[in-house]
């Protein structure tokens, strides 16, 4: 496709998920409380989507994914939870 028929296609979609993204961060910079290691690594993938710089949509799951190598001996929950605990 051409860059005409991306925005086209897409543009209305991938803007409402961004004002979906800014109305999660307004709520989430209302709200009291301490940030924890997912909010850490969301601010740390939306740096991720700034500039011209090619596979955004990589770095932005590495920017939440675990990146040892070394299996752990046992699970600590029962869940995933979206992003690694640095």
């Amino acid at each position: 496709m051409t860059r005409q028929q991306v925005l086209d296609l897409y543009f209305l979609d991938a803007r409402h998920k961004l004002i979906e993204l800014a109305a999660f961060l307004d709520r989430i910079e209302r709200a009291e409380g301490k940030d924890d290691f997912r909010l850490k690594s969301f601010r740390a993938a939306l740096t991720k989507l700034d500039g011209k710089k090619k596979n955004k949509a990589k770095a932005v799951l590495l920017a939440f994914s675990d990146p040892t190598i070394a299996p752990i001996a046992k699970a600590t929950s029962k869940g995933a939870v979206g992003a690694f605990p640095k």
